[in-house]
């Protein structure tokens, strides 16, 4: 840190991702990290997936920075969907409404830089494919619902990265 002129360990953070996109792209491949790469500064090309919240999502595409958009309060679909007193114990409550509730694209922000978003089912308190298949339905279609379609007062392209099928 001292060498390189690193004030704290987010700068020191940053300067790894910074020299890892380098490496990345002089191999034709492109970097993408969650949300904890803005910290410290972002690298010219990242894109970010952000899964802390929608704040990531947001800094980053005002930076004029490609997002996925996976934040915990609406795409966790490894969170208690029904009553906690009957599934394994996990981090928290995602029913699904609160999915539908998702607004993939935030306020003020340019919506060529959302392109998409990402449910996320992590195995840790899921103990079988049963209850991986428990955990996914219905949420994930309410996800995929909310991400391919526009709100009603919109028309044109639903995501940057969508094309129309007729």
């Amino acid at each position: 840190m001292e060498e390189n002129g690193l004030k704290d360990v987010n700068e020191l953070q940053s300067y790894v991702i910074k020299r890892m996109e380098k490496i990345l792209e002089g191999n034709g491949k492109k970097l993408i990290g969650w949300d904890e790469i803005l910290e410290g500064g972002l690298a010219p090309n990242a894109t970010v997936m952000s899964w802390r919240g929608m704040e990531g999502g947001i800094a980053a595409a005002k930076a004029k920075h490609n997002v996925v958009m996976s934040p915990v309060q609406f795409a966790y679909l490894d969170y208690y969907q029904g009553d906690p007193a009957i599934e394994p114990p996990t981090f928290g409550m995602l029913r699904l409404n609160r999915v539908y509730s998702f607004e993939p694209v935030p306020e003020g922000v340019d919506p060529s830089y959302i392109l998409g978003g990402q449910g996320n089912l992590w195995s840790e308190s899921v103990p079988n494919f049963r209850h991986a298949e428990y955990m996914l339905w219905p949420r994930s279609f309410a996800l995929a619902e909310v991400l391919w379609s526009r709100r009603k007062c919109e028309t044109g392209p639903i995501l940057s990265g969508a094309q129309s099928i007729t």
